[in-house]
């Protein structure tokens, strides 16, 4: 029987979640993550190798058109224009200020012709299939999470954290979630992802697109060389995967059902 949720903290939360692996996960999420270092056009660019080898599930094919739907600040989409050759990418942030940050990293790290073929812009992601719909062939969605990692090494953040926010942020995923299905082609693949450790933000937003959506899309498999399967996808923890993550990936094709 889990424990009341109502004032519950961070840690009994987590612990209730996790139950014994909670106390050697959280002593991972504390030390240093695991880092992979992007040779770029610019200086070194360090992201967790766990985003590194997420981003590469995308997979997309020259003269595709990407859509980075929450792109900042920009590690995944760098990842993209570095390994995958002559691609058409939209990088999109809706926040003002992430946005900004956002450009500043891509012009710092991308060469002229990436940038030819980058396109940055400002959308909601909520509701993009209001601007366009079956307009790409993958979606890669890095949804706006818990990020329990900074929050552990953050007092601020940790004193603000209640139970509410996840699932707030879960409600806003799969919002978000709906609206790629519909922004993809018929066909076309999305990896939605996160960096969080709460269920209800990974496979808690998957099943509620089976139950929403199941006739719209199917499971795409995923081939990480780290982590472990769960339910829908694939998630990688820092206890047992050397210090990177947390990361949650899923992968999922829109069917053509005309």
């Amino acid at each position: 029987m889990g424990k009341k949720k109502a004032g519950i903290s961070f840690e009994d939360f987590y612990e209730d979640m996790y139950a014994t692996r909670w106390p050697q996960l959280k002593q991972a999420m504390l030390r240093e993550p695991t880092y992979y270092r992007l040779e770029t056009a610019g200086d070194a660019y360090f992201l967790d190798e766990a985003s590194y080898y997420t981003a590469l599930q995308l997979d997309p094919q020259a003269d595709e058109r990407v859509l980075d739907m929450c792109a900042a600040p920009g590690g995944k989409s760098l990842v993209l224009m570095h390994r995958f050759s002559n691609i058409d990418l939209t990088s999109n942030e809706w926040s003002g200020a992430r946005r900004d940050r956002l450009r500043r990293v891509l012009h710092d790290h991308l060469n002229g012709e990436q940038l030819q073929r980058l396109r940055i812009t400002g959308f909601d992601a909520r509701v993009w299939f209001r601007h366009e719909q079956g307009a790409y062939d993958r979606i890669l969605l890095d949804v706006p999470c818990s990020s329990e990692r900074h929050v552990l090494h953050s007092q601020p953040h940790l004193k603000k954290w209640s139970p509410a926010r996840t699932k707030h942020l879960a409600i806003q995923a799969f919002t978000m979630l709906a609206s790629a299905l519909e922004v993809v082609k018929p066909g076309g693949l999305i990896l939605y992802s996160t960096c969080a450790l709460s269920t209800a933000e990974n496979d808690g937003v998957l099943e509620k697109l089976h139950k929403k959506r199941a006739s719209r899309f199917e499971l795409a498999p995923l081939h990480l060389p780290f982590g472990e399967h769960t339910r829908y996808g694939w998630q990688v923890l820092p206890d047992t995967a050397e210090g990177r993550g947390p990361m949650y990936a899923a992968g999922i094709r829109r069917l053509d059902t005309g």
